[in-house]
């Protein structure tokens, strides 16, 4: 099988540059990487979105879902070309599940409190207090970097929590993934429960949610893993 491209789906309150640190790795592997702008409207628009540029890309592909972004995956996944999924600190849905659902089974994070909602026609975003997000989102990450991302970040529309996930891939796909024990946006536990569920070959690493930027090549190393089990 030809070399696959690796597409690297962001979650909410970021954006691709998210993968900042991850993406020099696997550029220097020789790898194709894209890194689109999920819109964080809808889970299923969002889907629907990131299938459009799924169907652009000939050959392969390894999705790497971050937070929200892996359920934005775990949705869009069962497109035809994608053949390994790879799950960071992320919501991981079962078929008809809602966001709201799996994370309400588990003791709130640190994230809730510290949410700031702002009305926009039709609805209403959800974003981190700027003054919070180090500490919930990135406390181990530099401060220069994470005041920056506190101040660029995407907002996630409320509505995808009641939003039911009409596929789940991971049923047809093999897939490998990180826990952030030291989460502070996602309890460590939803992340572990979603994983166990779906059977994902998963790895522990004492990080924040944003493990991409605090263990950028733990991140690469199990991409090169699902990499490697598309082309053997």
């Amino acid at each position: 099988m030809s070399q696959p491209t690796v597409v690297l789906v962001h979650g909410a309150f970021a954006d691709a540059s998210s993968f900042a640190r991850v993406v020099p790795e696997l550029l220097a592997d020789g790898l194709a990487v894209v890194a689109p702008a999920i819109p964080n409207r809808s889970l299923v628009g969002d889907a629907e979105y990131l299938r459009s540029v799924l169907a652009a890309i000939d050959g392969p592909v390894v999705l790497v879902g971050h937070s929200y972004g892996c359920a934005v995956a775990t949705v869009a996944g069962v497109a035809e070309n994608v053949k390994a999924l790879v799950y960071l600190a992320g919501f991981v849905l079962e078929e008809d599940e809602a966001l709201g659902e799996l994370q309400g089974r588990f003791p709130d994070s640190d994230l809730g409190s510290a949410l700031v909602t702002t009305p926009f026609p039709g609805g209403v975003d959800l974003s981190v207090d700027i003054q919070e997000f180090r500490a919930v989102f990135a406390h181990d990450v530099d401060p220069a970097v994470t005041a920056v991302l506190a101040v660029s970040q995407r907002p996630l529309s409320a509505a995808v929590f009641g939003e039911k996930a009409p596929a789940a891939a991971w049923r047809t796909r093999p897939a490998w993934g990180i826990v952030a024990t030291s989460d502070h946006a996602i309890n460590p536990e939803v992340e572990r429960f979603g994983y166990q569920r779906a059977g994902v070959d998963t790895v522990e690493v004492d990080s924040s949610h944003l493990v991409m930027f605090s263990h950028p090549t733990v991140v690469a190393d199990l991409i090169r893993t699902a990499v490697k089990s598309v082309t053997a």
